[in-house]
């Protein structure tokens, strides 16, 4: 019985159904804290959790030229690696709707003030889910202080290419939609552990590989 993996293609489907459970309890953080920063009440639908190749995640999230904001955290300690949250716009609108800041047109009207708030939710948002790694396995993950960039997504995209693209080709998202009201919005965290924290992670769950 293989103990270990050496690359995410040799990641089973069992492992992937933890990943779920991990994106699960995430969720469930995320919506509450967001609720409560916020002051409105949020939910957010089960997540769907997929490993992509580089080029497979651009076209789903919408091709290389796509302009969007996304938030940057790298992880560290006993699990490392970096997630990512990629903003759709209308949910920032919504955010810096509820939090009486100006809404904008376009991502040039996006002001530091507006950064600031943007990269404090997203930041929820990507604490939630390391926070559910660490409640299901007992790994402690610290995470770096959150940068936000806007640029096309190829652009985005290129960061844990250039990080990571020696070891796997493949990323993992987990996926879902953000619920206000009747406002429906899209959520995607990009996540990118190194494989030495995936055996680890693996080992603390029981997750072995014939």
């Amino acid at each position: 019985m293989k103990k270990r993996i050496d690359n995410y293609e040799e990641i089973n489907g069992y492992a992937m159904d933890m990943f779920k459970e991990i994106g699960s309890i995430g969720t469930g953080n995320a919506a509450t804290a967001l609720s409560g920063t916020l002051s409105s009440k949020i939910s957010m639908s089960l997540p769907e959790v997929d490993i992509m190749d580089y080029d497979q995640a651009i076209d789903f999230l919408g091709g290389p030229e796509k302009v969007i904001a996304a938030v940057l955290v790298h992880m560290t300690g006993q699990f490392s690696g970096i997630m990512l949250y990629l903003l759709d716009f209308d949910f920032m609108n919504f955010v810096l709707e509820k939090l009486n800041l100006k809404k904008i047109n376009s991502y040039d009207d996006i002001d530091e003030m507006s950064k600031s708030a943007i990269c404090e939710v997203s930041n929820i948002i990507i604490s939630s889910y390391a926070n559910a790694i660490s409640q299901l396995s007992g790994i402690s993950i610290n995470l770096s202080v959150p940068a936000i960039a806007l640029n096309m997504l190829g652009g985005i995209m290129s960061v844990p290419m250039i990080e990571y693209g020696y070891v796997t080709d493949k990323i993992m998202m987990v996926g879902g939609k953000l619920m206000y009201s009747n406002e429906e919005m899209t959520s995607n965290l990009l996540m990118l552990p190194d494989i030495k924290s995936l055996n680890f992670l693996f080992k603390k769950l029981g997750v072995f590989y014939e």
